[in-house]
C-alpha cells in the first residue's frame, strides 16, 4: 500500500516527535526531515500537508532556521507551530517581533473563529505556551482565529491556500483540546487514515519475505519489547530460518534469564542462549565510571555475539530494533546534541560479520511496536513492560559492579516491581527502578548497630520519555516497600526515593 505522508520540517524543537507520534496515533504516515529541506527533496516525498515545528531561536535573529519558501506553493495545507507560526508569517508577508511578555506554560484561549481547526472544541480552553516573540502584524489572506490574555494572534488561518498557524502546542497533553485540532487539521487534508498496527504488521512481514529470500537470519534478542517483537515479524516471514540468540549477561533483573526463555518458548521460538556472565563480571572488575562500563559492556556483547553467530555460516542478516528516533538522532535531522551516555546495542556487527543489517522497526516509534506487538498476539504484561537498559543493572549499580552488588539489587528491584504489580500500579507508572549506591549508613536493627547499603527507588510518568516527572506513590506503599526491602534483603538499611523530575535529572542515574 502506498501510504499518504504528512511531513514535518524540523527546527529544533523538543516536541517534534511528539508531533509526529500524535500525527500517526490518527492514522496518518508522518515523517521528520530537517527543516531547511530543499524544494526538490520535499516534492520527492509527495507529502499531502506539511508541519512547520516549533524550536527555540526566533526568526530575525541570524542564523536562525529557514524554510524553503517554495512549501508554500506546494498546494498543500501547511500547519506552523510556534517558531513554524513565525516563520509563515514573516515568509508571507507578516511581522514578527519580540514580545514584551514572554508567555510560557498554561494560557487561556479565546476562539473567535471556529473553522477550521476549533470546531467541536470549547470557546475558552487551556492551551500550552512557550514563546518570547510574536506576530505582530497577520499577513494578506490570513484570518485570526484565537487569542489569549496577552497574545492577540494566538492561530490563524488562509482558507484559500489551506494554512494553518499556531502559537501555541497543540501535540502535548497540556493543551487538552490537541488532538481534536490535529484531527481538524489531517482532515484539512483528506487523509485517507490508514496507518495502523494491522496494516503496519502486514506490510513489515510482507516486506522482510522478498528481502530475506535465503539465508539464516540472526536477531539479537534480550527479552525486551523491539527485540520480540523483531524477532515475531522475522518468524512469520522467514520460519525457522531465524536464529535468535541471547546473551545472558548476568546483569538481568532476579531470574530474568529463565523468564526471557520461557516467554520465547511460548511463543514458538526456541532461543539460542548464551551465559555469559562470568565474562562480563570478570570485564568490569574495578570500574566505576559509567561511560567506561557501558563501553566495556558494548565491546564484550559484540564478542560473545560475534563468536556465537560464527556457529551458522549460512547465516546471511543480521536483524536488530532500530526505533524512528534512532533514525532521527543519527541522521544530523536534529543537528549535533550533546552525549548525555553511549547506547548499548549491536552496533559495528554487521561489517565485523559480514551480514547484512535488517531494521524492521526503524520507521517505528515505541508506541508503536507495542501495538504492532499486541497485533502479533504478544501478551500486554509482556508487550507493555518498563524499559530497561541495554547495560542491564551494570549502570544501576552505582560504583564498581560485582556479582554480589548485583544480586543485592536483583533481590531489591524484584520486591519493589512485585509490590508495584501486586498494588495495581504498574500500568500507571511508565519505568520503575532502583539504584544500589556507592555509600553506606548506619542504622539499628535488632538493638545493634548497622553500617550498610543504601538503595534508591525511582518511578516516573511521561509519554514520551523525553521529559518525565516522579511518580506520586501512596505513602503506605512507599512505607511497604522500604519495609520489605530493609527487613529482606541482607545488606540494606535505608530506603530513599527520588523525586527529581526530567529534566534536570535523566531517568536512570547513570
Amino acid at each position: 500500500m502506498q501510504h499518504q505522508v504528512i511531513l514535518i520540517l524540523d527546527f529544533g524543537s523538543q516536541y517534534t516527535q511528539l508531533i509526529t507520534r500524535r500525527l500517526r496515533e490518527l492514522g496518518v504516515k508522518t515523517v521528520i526531515e530537517r527543516g531547511d529541506l530543499p524544494a526538490r527533496e520535499i516534492e520527492a516525498l509527495a507529502p499531502i500537508a506539511v508541519v512547520l515545528s516549533g524550536g527555540p531561536a526566533s526568526v530575525f535573529e541570524d542564523g536562525a532556521p529557514q524554510v524553503d519558501g517554495a512549501v508554500f506553493s506546494l498546494g498543500v495545507p501547511v500547519l506552523g507551530i510556534c517558531y513554524g507560526l513565525h516563520l509563515m508569517a514573516r515568509d508571507l508577508g507578516g511581522h514578527v517581533r519580540a514580545s514584551s511578555r514572554r508567555e510560557y506554560g498554561f494560557a487561556e484561549l479565546e476562539v473567535v473563529v471556529e473553522e477550521p481547526v476549533f470546531v467541536g472544541t470549547p470557546r475558552k480552553q487551556p492551551v500550552w505556551m512557550s514563546h518570547g516573540d510574536l506576530v505582530a502584524k497577520v499577513p494578506e489572506g490570513f484570518e485570526v482565529l484565537a487569542r489569549t490574555p496577552t497574545t492577540e494572534v494566538a492561530a490563524i488561518f488562509d482558507p484559500k491556500r489551506r494554512f494553518v498557524g499556531l502559537q501555541f502546542h497543540p501535540e502535548v497533553r497540556h493543551t487538552p483540546h490537541g488532538t481534536r485540532m490535529l484531527e481538524q487539521f489531517i482532515a484539512l487534508a483528506g487523509a485517507r487514515r490508514d496507518w495502523s498496527p494491522s496494516v503496519i504488521r502486514h506490510e513489515l512481514v510482507e516486506r522482510l519475505s522478498n528481502r530475506l529470500t535465503e539465508g539464516r537470519v540472526i536477531c539479537g534478542v534480550s527479552g525486551g519489547v523491539d527485540s520480540s517483537v523483531t524477532a515475531m515479524l522475522l518468524r512469520e516471514a522467514v520460519g525457522d530460518r531465524l536464529v535468535p540468540i541471547f546473551v545472558d549477561t548476568g546483569l538481568l533483573r532476579q531470574d530474568e534469564g529463565d523468564a526471557v526463555e520461557r516467554s520465547f518458548e511460548e511463543f514458538g521460538l526456541k532461543l539460542d542462549r548464551v551465559d555469559a556472565a562470568d565474562r562480563f563480571f570478570s570485564a568490569l572488575e574495578g570500574v566505576d565510571d559509567p561511560e567506561t562500563k557501558r563501553k566495556i559492556i558494548g565491546r564484550e556483547f559484540v564478542e560473545v555475539f560475534e563468536t556465537e553467530a560464527a556457529r551458522f555460516p549460512d547465516a546471511r542478516f543480521l536483524a536488530q530494533g532500530t526505533l524512528y528516533p534512532d533514525v532521527i538522532e543519527s541522521s544530523g535531522v536534529r543537528g549535533t546534541a550533546a552525549v548525555i551516555k553511549t547506547h548499548h546495542n549491536v552496533g559495528g556487527l554487521p561489517d565485523r560479520l559480514g551480514l547484512e543489517l535488517v531494521e524492521p522497526l526503524r520507521d517505528l516509534f515505541k508506541d508503536e511496536v507495542r501495538r504492532v506487538g499486541e497485533e502479533l498476539g504478544l501478551p500486554h504484561e509482556f508487550v507493555w513492560r518498563h524499559p530497561f537498559p541495554g547495560p542491564g543493572l551494570a549502570v544501576r549499580v552505582l560504583g564498581e559492579v560485582t556479582r554480589e552488588r548485583v544480586h543485592t539489587l536483583q533481590e531489591a528491584d524484584a520486591i519493589v516491581i512485585e509490590e508495584i504489580r501486586s498494588n495495581g500500579l504498574y500500568d500507571d507508572i511508565s519505568q520503575a527502578l532502583c539504584v544500589l549506591l556507592p555509600v553506606k549508613s548506619v542504622g539499628v536493627m535488632g538493638d545493634s548497630r548497622t553500617y550498610e547499603n543504601v538503595l534508591a527507588v525511582r518511578a516516573v510518568t511521561t509519554t514520551d520519555f523525553m521529559t518525565a516527572d516522579w511518580y506520586r506513590f501512596p505513602p503506605e506503599i512507599l512505607d511497604r516497600i522500604a519495609r520489605r526491602v530493609v527487613n529482606e534483603v541482607a545488606g540494606i538499611n535505608r530506603v530513599v526515593y527520588d523525586v527529581t523530575s526530567k529534566p534536570p535529572g535523566t531517568i536512570e542515574w547513570e
